[in-house]
C-alpha cells in the first residue's frame, strides 16, 4: 500500500531541525553543573530564530527535507527493502520480552551499583534494592511481578522528584513487561513448564504457577497496548529533554556546547546548537506520540543516541540503555494501534506476511 504523500510533508517538517540536534542532545545536567547565564529564556529562542542567518538554516534544512521526502514518496526507490525490513524485524518479535528485560535490567543494575535512582541526577541508598530488581529481569525471574514493583518505585520518585521525567522511558519498558512477562530464554518459561506438569517434583509443589496463569489471562488483552506504551513513553522523555532540558534550560545546553566545543564540530552559533536540539527532540517526541514512520523514528532516535554516546565520553552510558533498547523494541513492534501509522496503513500489514502474523500474535 503506498503511502500518502500528506504524510511525508508532516514527517519531513518536524524532522528538518535534526540536522542541527547531533551530541547536543544529550541529557545536559549529567555532564555539566555550572550553567551559562541566561538572562531571559524568552528572549534567548527569540534572538536566536530572528538571527536571518539562523532563520535560513533552520528554513533551508526544512525545505531540504521536505523536497528529500517528497522524492522518496514520489519515485519509491526502496519500497520493496522498507517492506522487508518491517517483516524482519516482526520475525524478532518472540524475543521482545528479552530485549526489554536487558534494556531495563541492566541500568537498573547500574544504577544500584552507581547509587542513584533511576537517573544520575538523584541520589539514593538503595542499592542492594535497585540491583536485586536489575538481576531478577536479566535473569527473567518473577519478572511481571518485579516490573509492577519498579513501575511503583518510578511513580513514588517522581511524585517526590520530578527529575524522574528525564527517565520517563521506565513507565513503558515496565508496564510491556507487566504485559509480556519474561518471554523467552528466561527462568518463568522454565519454572512454568516445570509447574505445568504434575508429575514433576517441582510441579507439585510450586505454589503461584496457577496464580501466575490466571494474571497472565487477565492482562493477555493488553498486549497490543505494548507498543503504544513504549511509544508514548518514549515521546514524554523526548519532548521533556527538549522543551524543559534545553529550551527552558538553556543555560546548561549552552555549557554542553562550550564545553566539547561543539561548534569546532558543526561551525554555527552555541544558541543555535541548542534551539536545534531542543527542536529536533520535541518535534521526535511528537512523531512518536502520534505514531508517524515509527520504525524510521526509532532509527533516527538511536542515531541520536549513538552521537550522544561518541561526543561526549563522559557521559553515563548506562543512564541511556533503556532509551536504545525501547527504541529497537520500537524497531520490532512497530507503532501498534492508535497511531498514523495504522491509520495509513503503515503498520505491519504491509510488510510481506505481515497479515497472517498479526492475526497470529496478539502483541501485534
Amino acid at each position: 500500500m503506498k503511502r500518502p504523500t500528506r504524510r511525508a510533508a508532516v514527517f519531513a517538517a518536524l524532522f528538518a531541525v535534526t540536522t542541527l540536534a547531533g551530541t547536543a542532545s544529550a541529557h545536559v545536567r549529567y555532564v555539566v553543573d555550572d550553567p551559562t547565564d541566561v538572562a531571559s529564556i524568552v528572549s534567548f529562542v527569540a534572538n536566536t530564530v530572528a538571527v536571518p542567518e539562523h532563520a535560513a538554516i533552520l528554513g533551508g534544512s526544512a525545505l531540504a527535507a521536505v523536497a528529500g521526502v517528497l522524492a522518496y514518496e514520489r519515485f519509491q526507490p526502496f519500497e520493496r527493502d522498507r517492506a522487508l525490513f518491517a517483516d524482519a524485524m516482526t520475525d524478532y518479535r518472540d524475543l521482545l520480552p528479552w530485549l526489554l528485560r536487558l534494556a531495563i535490567g541492566i541500568p537498573l543494575v547500574g544504577a544500584g551499583f552507581s547509587g542513584y535512582y533511576f537517573t544520575p541526577l538523584v541520589e539514593s541508598d538503595a542499592r542492594l534494592l535497585f540491583i536485586g530488581l536489575g538481576f531478577l529481569l536479566l535473569f527473567g525471574l518473577a519478572t511481571r511481578f518485579v516490573a509492577a514493583v519498579g513501575l511503583a518505585l518510578y511513580a513514588y520518585g517522581l511524585a517526590v522528584e520530578p527529575a524522574l521525567l528525564l527517565q520517563f522511558e521506565y513507565v513503558g519498558g515496565f508496564l510491556a513487561l507487566v504485559a509480556l512477562g519474561g518471554g523467552r530464554p528466561s527462568a518463568d518459561d522454565v519454572l512454568e513448564r516445570l509447574a505445568a506438569d504434575d508429575d514433576s517434583t517441582y510441579g507439585r509443589i510450586d505454589p503461584i504457577h496457577d496464580r501466575a496463569v490466571r494474571f497472565r489471562e487477565r492482562v493477555a488483552p493488553a498486549t497490543p497496548l505494548v507498543p503504544v506504551a513504549i511509544r508514548l513513553s518514549l515521546a514524554v522523555t523526548f519532548v521533556y529533554l527538549g522543551l524543559v532540558e534545553k529550551l527552558l534550560n538553556p543555560g546548561y545546553a549552552l555549557a554542553v556546547v562550550a564545553k566539547y566545543d561543539l561548534t569546532a564540530v558543526v561551525p554555527v552559533a552555541p544558541e543555535l546548537w541548542v534551539v536545534g536540539a531542543a527542536l529536533a527532540e520535541v518535534a521526535v517526541g511528537v512523531v512518536l506520540a502520534v505514531g508517524l514512520y515509527t520504525r524510521a523514528t526509532a532509527a533516527l532516535s538511536l542515531g541520536l543516541f549513538t552521537l550522544t554516546l561518541f561526543g561526549l565520553p563522559d557521559d553515563p552510558v548506562l543512564a541511556h540503555l533503556s532509551l536504545f533498547g525501547l527504541a529497537s523494541a520500537l524497531m520490532i513492534t512497530g507503532a501498534g494501534p492508535y497511531s498514523l501509522d495504522a491509520v495509513f496503513g503503515d503498520d505491519d500489514a504491509d510488510a510481506p506476511g505481515g497479515e497472517e502474523r498479526a492475526a497470529e500474535d496478539p502483541a501485534a
